[in-house]
């Protein structure tokens, strides 16, 4: 695989695919189909952030997200800290 992203999901280092053929590739035909409608049409500017969430679709990343966001919501500490702090 030709990754060039990384990325952490579950405690673990994850290769992403770093291109559009490697990513199209990991897809269903349906996932393909809808990938091929929306990319064309994406802003250049926003084209990196598309990618990674296409490449994220079928590792678990969303479904570790919704957690965490469900338990934010309900208050609790998840050990985030604030952008910018180093230490």
């Amino acid at each position: 695989m030709d990754a060039a992203l990384k990325t952490v999901i579950g405690g673990e280092l994850v290769e992403l695919p770093g291109t559009i053929a490697a990513i199209r590739a990991t897809m269903t035909a349906d996932q393909a189909e809808e990938f091929d409608r929306e990319i064309e049409h994406v802003p250049a500017a926003e084209l990196p952030a598309a990618l990674v969430r296409w490449a994220l679709v079928g590792t678990g990343a969303n479904e570790e997200d919704d957690h965490l966001f469900e338990h934010l919501a309900l208050g609790e500490n998840i050990g985030a800290v604030p952008a910018g702090v180093d230490g």
